[in-house]
């Protein structure tokens, strides 16, 4: 998806990508920690294939950076994007995602990428 910037079109497509349930609360999450795949597999307990879909079109948009540590890619906001900062405002109206990561941690999984 080629976003023009300041366009209501595009501002419209970012809106639709962060109303997405689970594409939200990765961004929520994201605001709190960079996270693997196999993180946000066990966290939302979809496959793979699912959340590598969510992850691309969250990437295409240019809302996520991804970075390669060995065999795997870890995910960050673009904070450099020029929506980051309706993004940032969109995420103060969800809850705290903090939980997720702790029940993932408390099940031995966050680390489960190193």
């Amino acid at each position: 998806m080629k976003l023009v910037e300041g366009t209501l079109e595009s501002t419209a497509n970012i809106l639709k990508l962060l109303g997405d349930k689970t594409r939200l609360s990765m961004m929520g999450l994201l605001l709190i920690n960079d996270c693997c795949v196999c993180e946000f597999v066990g966290i939302f307990k979809m496959s793979q294939p699912a959340i590598s879909q969510h992850l691309r079109k969250l990437k295409d948009a240019g809302l996520v950076n991804e970075r390669r540590r060995g065999q795997w890619i870890i995910y960050s906001l673009n904070r450099d994007n020029a929506y980051f900062p309706l993004v940032e405002d969109v995420l103060k109206h969800i809850p705290n995602q903090q939980e997720k990561l702790t029940r993932l941690e408390q099940q031995g999984l966050r680390i489960s990428c190193d």
